[in-house]
């Protein structure tokens, strides 16, 4: 009898240890995964001593300040120097004579034949014959050099 009571109380301690190890692991495992996490709360509060950050119009203010430099830079680096372009060269095809040494966006050499409101008329090599017509918006530029 002694012996069925000992093996008895070597089962029901070996229950005991199981539980209190599984109630141990129940509890610690959410304490040291919010532990793990104590930075990440720590960097989303607001700053010591009840202070937010700034708040109304000079927060706001600063939050679109990065975004507002950046349209700036893009304005004065690409906007700008584009639209500039473009306008020299809207001025360059109004002011296309006959006569004029020009090249087409294809890379084409010619001289201005006949000229209207949207097509030129381009003579192109060596002889007179060869005539090709193209739209006054194709033509990239004057000729300088020959």
């Amino acid at each position: 009898m002694s012996n069925r009571s000992g093996e008895k109380k070597r089962h029901m301690r070996y229950r005991i240890n199981t539980y209190i190890a599984y109630s141990f692991k129940l509890l610690l495992f959410p304490m040291l995964l919010l532990a793990g996490f104590t930075d990440v709360v720590y960097a989303m509060a607001g700053q010591p001593g009840g202070g937010g950050g700034p708040q109304g119009t000079v927060g706001m203010l600063q939050s679109f300040l990065p975004l507002i430099l950046i349209f700036v830079i893009f304005y004065f680096l690409l906007i700008r120097p584009q639209s500039k372009k473009a306008k020299e060269h809207k001025q360059m095809l109004e002011n296309l004579k006959k006569g004029d040494k020009v090249m087409t966006n294809g890379g084409i050499y010619g001289i201005i034949e006949d000229i209207d409101a949207e097509t030129a008329t381009l003579k192109v090599g060596i002889k007179d014959d060869v005539k090709i017509k193209v739209n006054r918006g194709y033509i990239a530029g004057l000729r300088t050099k020959e």
